[in-house]
């Protein structure tokens, strides 16, 4: 019934958080542990575009993320999972800006990037289906 919102949901989350992970590794000043595992991987190229990774495509990513994992309870209404989807770029959202200058704050922009493959992972291996209210009738 839900099929565009559901793919879109499930594969958009999943694209905006490979590309948060790219964009990290871009920067090896801001994520030297991202940063090295792009060099073992080829990716040391993605140092030249550190402002851009940085300071729009990251925040960009990260709102997407936000914005597919709020879409996604319209289409399997499970708000746990929907909840958890979306604490993951708020915390990354938050380390970016308004908590940067504390130094603190690297260890909570990798457990945002961490919490966000772990979910995209989750929703991989285990997608969610839409749970029924009293008054939805389930046809088979």
């Amino acid at each position: 019934m839900n099929k565009p919102l559901t793919t879109l949901t499930r594969f958009g989350d999943k694209i905006s958080t490979l590309g948060a992970l790219v964009a990290t590794a871009g920067c090896a000043m801001c994520f030297p542990a991202m940063a090295g595992l792009a060099g073992a991987l080829g990716l040391g190229f993605l140092s030249h575009w550190e402002g851009l990774f940085v300071n729009t495509l990251l925040p960009a990513f990260a709102w997407l993320t936000l914005a597919l994992n709020a879409l996604a309870w319209f289409s399997h209404r499970q708000w746990h999972r929907s909840l958890l989807g979306m604490i993951g770029p708020v915390l990354l959202l938050l380390s970016l800006y308004p908590w940067f200058k504390y130094g603190w704050s690297t260890y909570v922009t990798y457990s945002a990037l961490a919490l966000m493959v772990a979910v995209s992972l989750w929703d991989l291996f285990s997608p969610a289906n839409k749970r029924c209210n009293a008054t939805c009738t389930t046809t088979q």
